[in-house]
């Protein structure tokens, strides 16, 4: 799936897409595989397997600017949108509706 063009992409596409994009961004292609990564785990904190970091945050807020065209602003709205790929996922989503309903 080219996660650069999503006009009817499906969710668990989308999901798989999310969690290769996460393990190469991130940094962690020698701990997981995209399999290992459950849609609805948490990425950030102290009882996350994948133990992402706010470093982690910045940069994946800035590519997912990038390759979905989403703006993810302040902490709060930060943490809630990034808990999980699901999260995630349903945030791009919405804002693909969004975008072709307008």
């Amino acid at each position: 799936m080219d996660i650069n063009s999503l006009e009817q992409v499906n969710k668990a596409e989308l999901m798989l897409a999310l969690k290769k994009l996460i393990i190469e961004e991130c940094d962690k292609e020698d701990d997981f595989e995209p399999s290992d990564i459950l849609d609805d785990e948490l990425l950030f904190g102290r009882k996350s397997r994948i133990a992402l970091d706010s470093l982690d945050a910045l940069q994946l807020s800035l590519v997912l600017k990038k390759k979905f065209a989403i703006s993810i602003e302040g902490s709060k709205e930060t943490r809630k949108h990034l808990q999980s790929i699901a999260s995630i996922a349903e945030l791009i989503l919405a804002g693909q509706s969004q975008t072709s309903e307008s």
